[in-house]
């Protein structure tokens, strides 16, 4: 049962250390007239009563007949509000009628715009969330409009409009319970007029405060986003005998990872900031490394910078000649980056040699250079995910030898003569690649970091659930790596 609200429809949700402030809206007072009194604006929209329209409670709204996608026939607008973050929410439901199209619902932010008075101080808005219902669903379903990362927590003043639209038939749509994360700041005693805000700084001019603004003054960068974390790594490790398994102990190449991907105001790419440690290397070849950006074309990047590439044939923007997509060769020789000490096969893999400071890499990948967007077009942070970078090694100098972590595709410099040989059962045209019959990979990426093997012990020795781990595909012992009784055994760990 809802509670009948007679004024403005604000609250504060108090949890243990979190005060979360919503404005909301659910028709209990029964009459339209006390909410357009505390500033809410509505058209085509009223309160019902009647049992077979209200979704919730006494009360709920209902649109008129619904044959426009314009959305401004049929609306609910808040009052000016400081917008929070999360998600906007609300319950709909399609009335029973014949003949009925389209109906959908659209969600859209106004920004307050102190120089428009002929337009009540509103800007032009945004539609950031659109839903079209299954018309022959007549259930009560929750609507859940992500509130944009552009506007969420801002300073700045915004309306929320919800708009229903459609086409065909007479079938309205119902709502009620709507909650919008953020702060009441309209004043009804003043014709509905924000309540006076704090100005603002934007010292760069990219429309992001300098509040929000991790760059607030280089108006082509603002903001940050960290994987694994800001300060935290995750590590690689390769073993370097593909097709064949070889002594299995993982410790071949052994390279820390940080990446830190730099955005616009616009959410663009900017730079990709890859920060490598190499930690060990337990082989008797000097093995390279890099990654290939997948989905993302070679041409899309301006320019690479931090990388050693050594002879390796690098295109005019830093980038791996003839490949579709961007291919960053961080370096082409482990032990040209780190030196053997002289004792082993390696570099901090054998305890009785001594311990090798790691050498850090930072390797910039810069997409958009001072504002310019390169030939290939720019790129959005939903497409450079960490998931987007390939990581591999090539082994030997060899680049046709390359091993990535399983079921990852190669590049288009391997030798695709070496699949299916040796140990290897890779089918790459059914999305098989660098695995063994039971699925034992030639590369590892464990996000949380590693405490890798000592020369020559199989990981398979030095953790006791590795085996089932690979061979469930990762759905058993998924924690195999960490340092719990019976999971290990230390004197094989470096």
């Amino acid at each position: 049962m809802k509670t009948k609200l007679l004024s403005i429809l604000v609250f504060i949700v108090f949890t243990p250390g979190v005060a979360l402030s919503q404005v909301t809206l659910n028709a209990e007072s029964g009459n339209r007239a006390i909410e357009v009194g505390n500033c809410w604006q509505f058209a085509g929209q009223t309160y019902t009563s009647l049992t077979s329209e209200v979704l919730s409670g006494s009360f709920s709204l209902i649109s008129g007949q619904m044959n426009s996608f314009s959305l401004t026939n049929s609306f609910i607008k808040t009052p000016w509000m400081k917008i929070g973050s999360g998600n906007i929410t609300f319950i709909a439901r399609i009335g029973n009628q014949p003949n009925t199209v389209a109906r959908g619902v659209r969600v859209s932010y106004i920004p307050y715009n102190s120089t428009s008075s002929s337009t009540g101080f509103e800007g032009t808005l945004t539609t950031f969330y659109t839903r079209d219902f299954n018309v022959s669903d007549l259930n009560t379903v929750t609507v859940i409009a992500p509130i944009p990362a552009a506007i969420a927590n801002s300073t700045s003043l915004y309306k929320i409009l919800v708009s229903f639209v459609g086409q065909g038939g007479s079938g309205k749509i119902m709502s009620d319970n709507y909650i919008f994360p953020g702060t009441y700041w309209s004043n009804p005693s003043n014709s509905c007029q924000p309540l006076p805000v704090v100005v603002v700084t934007d010292t760069d001019g990219d429309g992001v405060p300098d509040a929000q603004d991790e760059y607030p003054n280089d108006p082509y960068r603002a903001y940050n986003s960290y994987f694994p974390g800001q300060t935290s790594f995750g590590t690689l490790a390769f073993e370097d005998n593909w097709p064949l398994k070889g002594d299995y102990d993982f410790n071949d190449v052994v390279i820390g990872y940080n990446i830190k991907t730099i955005t616009n105001a616009a959410n663009q790419v900017v730079d990709l900031v890859a920060s490598f440690r190499l930690l060990a290397s337990g082989a008797s070849f000097s093995n390279g490394f890099g990654f290939q950006i997948d989905g993302i074309a070679a041409n899309k990047v301006s320019k690479v910078t931090g990388n050693k590439p050594g002879t390796m044939p690098m295109a005019a923007n830093g980038v791996e000649v003839g490949q579709a997509f961007a291919n960053i060769i961080v370096f082409s020789s482990f032990f040209g980056e780190m030196i053997r000490p002289g004792v082993g096969i390696g570099v901090n893999t054998d305890k009785a040699g001594p311990y090798i400071t790691p050498t850090n890499m930072q390797v910039v990948v810069n997409f958009i250079n001072n504002g310019v967007i390169p030939p290939g077009g720019a790129v959005t942070l939903g497409q450079l995910n960490f998931s987007a970078l390939n990581f591999f090694i090539f082994v030997n100098g060899d680049r046709g030898t390359e091993i990535h972590l399983p079921d990852r595709m190669p590049t288009e410099r391997v030798n695709p003569s070496l699949f299916g040989t040796g140990d290897d059962t890779s089918n790459p045209g059914a999305g098989r690649t660098y695995k063994t019959a039971n699925n034992m990979p030639w590369a590892i990426n464990i996000v949380q970091g590693f405490d890798y093997t000592i020369e020559k012990a199989a990981i398979n020795e030095a953790y006791n659930f590795f085996i089932e781990w690979a061979i469930s595909g990762g759905s058993s012992y998924a924690n195999w790596f960490l340092n719990l009784p019976g999971y290990r055994n230390a004197e094989l760990i470096y």
